[in-house]
């Protein structure tokens, strides 16, 4: 199974309501479980009451002795670059500020504010407390509120208004 196949699964499987799924090929076995979530959830204001947040998907993993043998993969021809007229200029790096990283819990469309014409929950230079909500994730139709897990001040907002998350995905930076 590829990566890619095994991603579209894995948001098939997250969009959908099952709590498991089990799939066996020949010499293969992929089982795919939810767990509890791990953000707390909210009413907010001008949105429907809201029922717990997509859980993330757990990958569980026997023991080496357990595993079954896997057949080898072909890999793909190496990709030769055509020459180019001049070489690009390396990158500068980037200054990334020191702070505690806010991810997201789930998977789905990142929201800085409640509605359209409302303001922003936080922004840059914003001083938070722990437990104040920060953004809202959309997903399956569910406004899903994120709260700060400790209190600072916002030093960078990383994803943009309507944009979509995946899960674990960086947020905030918060100092």
């Amino acid at each position: 199974m590829d990566l890619k196949h095994l991603r579209e699964l894995l948001q098939i499987v997250g969009e959908s309501g099952v709590a498991e799924v089990e799939i066996e090929e020949k010499d293969f076995k992929l089982v795919i479980r939810k767990q509890a979530p791990t953000v707390s959830v909210q009413h907010a204001a001008g949105f429907p009451p809201m029922y717990p947040p997509m859980m993330p998907l757990s990958y569980p993993v026997a023991p080496p002795s357990a595993q079954p043998a896997v057949a080898p993969v072909s890999t793909p021809a190496p990709v030769v670059p055509t020459p180019k007229a001049e070489a690009a200029p390396a990158p500068e790096p980037v200054a990334v500020p020191t702070g505690k990283t806010v991810k997201a819990p789930i998977v789905g469309t990142f929201y800085r504010a409640s509605s359209p014409e409302a303001a922003a929950f936080v922004n840059v230079g914003d001083t938070v407390r722990e437990g104040q909500v920060l953004c809202i994730i959309e997903a399956m139709k569910l406004m899903n509120e994120i709260e700060a897990e400790y209190a600072g001040t916002v030093l960078q907002i990383l994803v943009e208004n309507g944009k979509p998350v995946e899960y674990d995905q960086p947020l905030f930076v918060i100092g």
